[in-house]
């Protein structure tokens, strides 16, 4: 009889997958944040070092923070089609700005446009570097001959 069962990718943590797709997600990130920096007036580093800074703890904040603010708010989610999650993203950009000195956001509605931005880069850009599909395998069982007993 065959037996179905899901492959890996299904029961895969976002912590799965080691070092090489932490730098990669880092790395996404990081384009996101400096293409958000050149795009929306009121965001701003004074540094390239400030600019990293602010990748790595929104990064650290997305993976850490986020899941939890997005359980708790879950109903306003929901409530409003998804759109509060650009308003859970403005509030995660803004506390960045707080945490790295030499990174500004001037004011909630750069905050607004910059997780705009960095939320649809984000999302083009992992759609083209992760492969979540679910696959099915399908295993036939081998079965053994029946053993002849009394072969009278």
């Amino acid at each position: 009889m065959p037996g179905i069962r899901f492959s890996r990718a299904v029961h895969e943590s976002p912590f799965h997958g080691g070092m090489r797709r932490a730098l990669i997600r880092v790395f996404i990130t990081g384009i996101a944040v400096f293409l958000a920096i050149a795009m929306v007036p009121g965001l701003e580093a004074d540094s390239l070092t400030a600019g990293v800074a602010a990748v790595l703890v929104l990064t650290f904040l997305n993976v850490i923070l986020r899941p939890v603010l997005f359980l708790l708010t879950l109903p306003l989610i929901v409530f409003t089609l998804g759109l509060f999650l650009l308003v859970l993203n403005a509030l995660l950009l803004e506390f960045t700005a707080f945490l790295v000195k030499g990174f500004t956001v001037s004011g909630f509605w750069s905050a607004v446009g910059g997780a705009l931005v960095i939320s649809l880069v984000t999302t083009v850009l992992n759609s083209w570097t992760v492969d979540r599909q679910v696959h099915l395998e399908v295993q036939e069982e081998q079965r053994r001959p029946p053993k002849i007993i009394n072969p009278d």
